[in-house]
């Protein structure tokens, strides 16, 4: 069968090479064609276009670079009805993938088919904003494939939309990392270490780095404190924070990383579920802009209690979240101090840590998703 797929970040390009390895176990005579990455490009099929020109964040960059994204929309709508795939795969990336759901389904009308079927993987996190686009995602997308189990009562109950849960593909990433455990370290076994994990982007960067190498200054002494930098961000970035300090920093080493930490700072993501899988303790920290305004959005509006995913998944407060207001140096110490060993934070977090394992479950997310997906072509 002929599978499309879309995807415009580098995590998307690493879950999408995943379920294309698993696709072709399902289906030997699976053909991609895809925007996507380096990742997705190693597996095989055509690309069409690399995700890093469709990435563009924030209000300011998307309308700089608003014909550029209207040129890439059209080029890949006309794409996928020249080359007629059986399944297009929309992976995250919802301000474009939607988009291109709502033209296919149109089409899809017009011509009175059923194909392409439209899948989407990796659900948009329409629970914690945008939720008005349920819509879209009812009307648009023929199955939905959730990584995350909270979201099954989301769609399910509150919106009875039925969806997918397939299990959770960085749990799974980490757990076959520490099963292969082959990577050699990057720190130093002689001493303790606290990893610093400032986010992916640079304005992440820019607003968290700074409070996190103060918070952690006074524990240099006992304490190696290493940051783990983004492969996309370049090493001279980093540079005029770490000047002054005693912080090294490794790049594309997270997981090696974590292995060894003793307990971690973290900006809001995926990486937070990632400190969680490896049992280390975190402090969850994320600066925002004009923090007494986020506050009042975070109590009044934003939808969820939570803002990061291992507090969302155990649906309590198993790690502290410094945002907006609560930001700030003293405040990260104090939390970091809490969950060093002999704090007295630390193992009541590790506990919290067991109920998200057990929430996740252990199935092989992109095998589950690409056995349903493959099972219900067959069907249609």
């Amino acid at each position: 069968m002929k599978y499309y797929l879309i995807v415009g970040e580098a995590s998307g390009d690493l879950h999408a090479s995943h379920l294309m390895l698993s696709l072709k176990k399902q289906d030997p005579d699976a053909d991609f064609r895809f925007f996507g990455g380096d990742l997705m490009t190693a597996v095989g099929g055509t690309r069409v276009k690399h995700y890093k020109e469709l990435a563009y964040m924030g209000f300011v960059p998307v309308l700089l670079h608003l014909p550029t994204i209207l040129r890439n929309m059209k080029m890949c709508q006309q794409d996928i009805l020249q080359w007629q795939p059986d399944a297009v795969i929309l992976v995250d990336y919802p301000g474009f993938n939607l988009k291109i759901a709502k033209y296919i389904k149109r089409q899809r009308l017009i011509a009175k088919s059923k194909k392409p079927q439209i899948y989407y993987y990796i659900s948009p996190k329409i629970w914690a904003w945008k939720e008005y686009r349920i819509k879209n995602i009812k009307r648009d997308v023929d199955e939905l494939f959730s990584i995350l189990p909270f979201e099954v009562d989301f769609f399910e109950k509150k919106h009875h939309y039925p969806i997918h849960y397939v299990g959770n593909p960085t749990a799974q990433e980490v757990r076959d990392y520490l099963k292969a455990n082959s990577q050699q370290s990057t720190t130093d076994s002689r001493q303790p270490v606290i990893a610093l994990l400032a986010g992916s982007r640079r304005q992440e960067i820019k607003d968290n780095l700074p409070a996190m190498i103060e918070a952690t200054r006074h524990l240099a002494g006992d304490y190696g404190i290493v940051l783990a930098g983004a492969p996309s961000i370049p090493t001279d970035y980093y540079e005029p924070f770490l000047r002054g300090s005693s912080v090294r920093l490794v790049i594309n080493e997270t997981y090696p990383l974590l292995s060894k930490a003793t307990a971690a700072l973290v900006t809001s993501g995926t990486a937070t579920l990632e400190t969680c899988m490896f049992k280390v303790p975190q402090v969850v920290c994320y600066e925002t802009p004009i923090p007494r305004v986020i506050a009042f959005l975070k109590k009044h509006l934003i939808k969820v209690k939570y803002i990061s995913l291992v507090n969302l998944i155990a649906d309590s407060e198993v790690v502290p979240e410094l945002v907006a207001d609560t930001f700030s140096v003293e405040n990260i110490r104090q939390h970091l101090e809490s969950i060093l060993p002999g704090g007295k934070a630390r193992q009541a977090m590790l506990d919290g840590y067991e109920e998200v394992h057990r929430r996740l479950g252990d199935s092989h997310a992109p095998d589950v998703a690409a056995r349903q997906m493959y099972e219900l072509l067959n069907n249609k």
